[in-house]
């Protein structure tokens, strides 16, 4: 029985690759225009309508799946070489602001306290905003599932590198995830519902930060001042 090529098996898979993303833009994009249009609504209701529990399962589980689409796009798109890095100068306490503001409804409706702290008036960080926004927002929607009353942002200087941590005050991450800090593809966990594909993208995002041969990175552990997990995310 002959075999086909591996360069037509290699064109076979880009091409099915090209159309999954194609799909998974068209998701994304019908997913923003529900998300605007239950704003909108949502923007009509009475006060005591608006925060309601029900809204909040709709506003947070919204903003999951529409992270988890731009983390496959953003990983296809790598994969191709089609995902440009462009830093530019942040002011973090700006960027931390813009993070909290967009889970405003979704922190209130669940009585959750957000916070942040810099270590510096004015500190600057040079990196990928949207990219890493991406990988922010993903971390304070996990935070969000599983903190109790808070969650809270930090950001400091440490050996020339810029640190953002997010931390809540949850039961903290499963052993088996600190455990498997040097490979971020954890596989398909039934009981906890994770993927690992939030941690792969956010590696693959901080690694492609780099200066003077000093690559990012992300690290989490159980040892936040909240008692719960952290996720740090070092760029250089």
């Amino acid at each position: 029985m002959s075999r086909e090529r591996p360069e037509l098996e290699e064109e076979q898979a880009l091409g099915f690759s090209t159309v999954i993303a194609s799909t998974v833009h068209d998701m994304k994009n019908s997913l923003g225009m529900l998300m605007q249009a239950h704003s909108a609504l949502a923007a009509r209701l009475p006060a005591e309508l608006g925060d309601s529990r029900e809204q909040g399962i709709i506003e947070y589980e919204s903003m999951r799946l529409n992270g988890m689409l731009v983390q496959m796009l953003g990983l296809y798109k790598l994969g191709v070489n089609q995902l440009p890095l462009q830093p530019t100068h942040v002011e973090v306490e700006d960027f931390f602001q813009a993070s909290l503001a967009r889970h405003d409804n979704i922190l209130r409706s669940r009585q959750i306290s957000g916070t942040y702290e810099v270590a510096e008036d004015g500190l600057m960080g040079f990196f990928d905003a949207e990219l890493v926004d991406s990988v922010v927002g993903n971390v304070i929607n996990n935070s969000i599932r599983y903190a109790q009353n808070a969650i809270h942002l930090r950001a400091w200087v440490e050996d020339e590198q810029l640190v953002l941590a997010i931390s809540d005050d949850g039961q903290g991450y499963p052993q088996r995830m600190l455990d498997a800090q040097s490979d971020y593809v954890l596989g398909i966990n039934m009981s906890s519902g994770s993927t690992g594909l939030g941690l792969y993208f956010g590696a693959r995002i901080a690694e492609r930060h780099q200066r003077n041969g000093v690559r990012g990175r992300i690290a989490i552990s159980n040892d936040s001042e909240l008692g719960g997990g952290e996720f740090r995310i070092y760029l250089p």
